[in-house]
């Protein structure tokens, strides 16, 4: 740990090579039946694809980073908060009721229902009469299951259980070019956060003592829940949930950088953005030509070492 820290630039030339590698297995990964079109499968799939992936792994790790600072909890993500579950059921009523509207104004609404999402398991979370942290992520389980058995009801009443399947199962398949260019909102939004990282750390100490340092607390957390529930909107809009991975990766960093979030932040991007490609690589190899969805991927792993972390801090 003391190497890590003490060699910052090698560090941060290994994470630059190790990322580039991956990405050329990713853009040179599958199968073309005619090398005439090889050109083409780059630009319309293979390199959007790639980009997708990692600015989903990016942004579901800040965004995991950012919430578990505001809600004092390291086991919380947008996946165990509803927040994920919220951005959907925007999609589904925007869909069945608002058919009319042009994207962004889905968008819009989207991260407005997964915002309200998050304030209702605050409000929920603070109104619980026990304070172990343990027992957090696992009432915001809940929560979110009971979002999810509702969006499905209604989904089922408007025949719409194809549709939510696409949103609730994480898969990088459908990718092409013209149908991902929302997630680069994911990347101002990270860079956003990276210029308000001094006063979200300071949030993360308590209320208490943001007040005595002179910050608006409530503003901040606010300002903070906007950013990850339009960030939680891009992604669940565009390649569905992938559950466990903004818990995972913050935990992991944070074990090396600590708490400071200007140091932690572009490692758990950067973490977040390689774990989920090089996911992504194993959903399109194991079993190739065919492709295992990467959420299945990335889920059997992260529910594992999630127990492992529940395990870990009860003992």
């Amino acid at each position: 740990m003391r190497k890590f820290i003490a060699a910052p630039r090698a560090a941060v030339a290994s994470a630059i090579v190790a990322l580039a590698v991956l990405v050329y297995l990713s853009v040179h990964t599958g199968v073309v039946q005619d090398s005439r079109f090889g050109d083409e499968v780059f630009f319309i799939s293979r390199l959007p694809r790639t980009l997708a992936v990692l600015l989903s792994g990016a942004g579901l790790a800040v965004g995991g980073l950012v919430m578990q600072m505001i809600v004092h909890n390291r086991f919380v993500e947008p996946n165990t908060t509803g927040t994920s579950e919220g951005a959907a059921i925007g999609l589904l009523i925007s869909m069945i009721f608002f058919n009319q509207w042009p994207l962004f104004a889905r968008m819009g609404f989207a991260s407005l229902c997964a915002m309200l999402s998050m304030f209702a398991f605050i409000r929920l979370a603070r109104a619980l009469p026990f304070k172990d942290p343990l027992l957090l992520p696992l009432v915001g389980m809940i929560y979110a299951g009971i979002l999810e058995a509702g969006m499905t009801f209604f989904a089922y009443q408007y025949e719409l259980l194809q549709v939510l399947q696409v949103w609730t199962n994480g898969d990088f398949s459908a990718v092409l070019n013209g149908r991902y260019e929302w997630l680069w909102g994911c990347a101002l939004l990270i860079a956003l956060l990276y210029l308000l990282a001094d006063q979200l750390s300071i949030i993360g100490m308590g209320e208490k003592a943001s007040h005595s340092l002179g910050l608006n607390y409530r503003q901040l957390v606010v300002i903070g829940i906007l950013l990850v529930a339009m960030m939680t909107a891009f992604i669940v809009s565009t390649v569905g949930m992938i559950a466990f991975l903004g818990l995972l990766v913050p935990n992991i960093v944070r074990r090396f950088c600590g708490d400071h979030l200007r140091q932690a932040l572009p490692w758990v991007a950067w973490t977040g953005a390689a774990l989920l490609l090089l996911c992504d690589l194993l959903a399109r190899t194991v079993n190739a030509p065919y492709e295992i969805p990467v959420s299945l991927i990335y889920g059997t792993l992260g529910s594992g070492l999630f127990l492992f972390l529940l395990l870990k801090r009860g003992a």
